[in-house]
């Protein structure tokens, strides 16, 4: 069987590519088709596979600004050629599954997220866009959403990462889903002896995480706050904040899972179509501090786990941490490591082995059906012709 992967875009090793990764391991045969590919930073794991990229990645300036050429991904997704493969599996966020397969080919899409930036996250992204990208957004992501929307048929099973995501594919596509949640690499992190003082706040420093909700309660409240991370929004949060808020850019991962393991709480403050952080605080035995909204709902527990806030803003998340406060003796670390085990990796890839194959199985069973009636069909008619007997001569 002939198996290839389609991920929207190979340039860095986050929580899609890990998706891959988990991927890989169940079809090691599999090729890999994506817009663009950066050869440097993607693991030695994906590099083992043929990895072919579009036609994109011959546009110079392609592979760093890549999402500059949204336009064109359709059109180069399009382009590959798919019809040897039996198995296609695409990994959506940006455009995936608008590639092409075979008619007989299987196509599972495991859904990251609909496109944001053209359905639910529109308006935010092009208000924070530059001039170019704020006037031309409105002229090309009509015709974009039509795209998404019709290629939503070209995918036999959608696997959503959280029930979040599940929702916006039927209120998107009008299709139903199966949720299978990302592989997080929990085994990675252990809980601590104990615990700091500080609380922290780990991700992209980019608008829509809402770090800034963060810095803006904890430069209130005094208490002490670890941020740790890079993006647009460094420099003006660190402007904006006081000094009982530190910032530590981009930490090793050893640094990461220390600061997970002695934090007070991991501060979540953005929505989320999952969110890994959480479940590696939670795998290193800390609770979470959360705005309850996406994929948080699925892998926090109230007052168990974490605590979750209803009202996005900085007087929300200032009664969540007292709240936290007044409980706080009653969070047990080794349960909390307990409950993230069942978003391990080798839970997402038992499930998804279950979906593709069960699929393939429903697929295969289809096709044999068909060809037995096809085959009784022409029995039949064959029958009818030599019944009715040799055709009257025509005067």
């Amino acid at each position: 069987m002939k198996i290839a992967f389609v991920h929207y875009w190979l340039v860095s090793m986050r929580g899609g590519e890990q998706v891959l990764e988990a991927l890989s391991d169940l079809y090691p045969q599999a090729d890999i088709f994506t817009l663009v590919y950066d050869e440097k930073k993607v693991s030695e794991k994906l590099k083992r596979h043929k990895i072919i990229p579009s036609f994109l990645q011959r546009i110079p300036g392609a592979v760093a600004h890549y999402k500059k050429l949204l336009p064109l991904m359709p059109f180069a997704l399009e382009s590959f050629d798919l019809s040897s493969y039996d198995l296609v599996i695409s990994s959506e966020s940006g455009p995936a599954k608008g590639i092409i397969p075979a008619p007989d080919a299987v196509h599972v899409c495991y859904c990251h997220s609909p496109m944001r930036y053209v359905w639910d996250h529109y308006h935010a992204y092009r208000a924070n866009s530059g001039l170019v990208s704020r006037t031309l957004m409105p002229l090309f992501a009509p015709r974009l959403r039509q795209w998404d929307v019709s290629t939503s048929a070209r995918v036999d099973v959608f696997v959503a990462n959280s029930h979040h995501v599940q929702y916006r594919i039927a209120k998107y596509y009008r299709r139903s889903s199966k949720v299978v949640s990302p592989p997080v690499q929990v085994q990675d992190f252990l809980p601590a002896d104990g615990f700091g003082d500080f609380y922290l706040c780990a991700g992209q420093l980019v608008r829509y995480k809402r770090i800034d909700l963060a810095v803006d309660a904890f430069t209130r409240n005094g208490k002490k706050l670890v941020v740790v991370g890079e993006g647009d929004e460094f420099a003006r949060l660190k402007a904006n904040a006081g000094p009982n808020v530190s910032f530590r850019g981009r930490v090793p991962f050893n640094q990461l899972k220390e600061l997970l393991s002695q934090c007070r709480a991991l501060v979540f403050p953005g929505e989320e179509d999952f969110g890994i952080t959480p479940v590696e605080a939670m795998a290193s035995g800390r609770p979470v501090i959360a705005y309850g909204r996406g994929g948080v709902l699925d892998t926090v527990i109230p007052n168990k786990t974490g605590v979750l806030f209803e009202d996005q803003s900085v007087e929300g998340l200032l009664q969540a941490v007292d709240q936290f406060e007044a409980m706080e003796g009653q969070f047990e670390p080794l349960l909390i490591r307990q409950h993230s085990q069942q978003f391990s990796a080798e839970e997402f890839k038992s499930k998804m082995r279950t979906i593709i194959e069960h699929e393939l199985d429903r697929r295969a069973s289809q096709r044999a059906h068909n060809s037995a009636s096809l085959t009784e069909y022409w029995a039949h008619e064959q029958f009818e012709t030599l019944s009715a007997g040799p055709p009257a001569l025509v005067q």
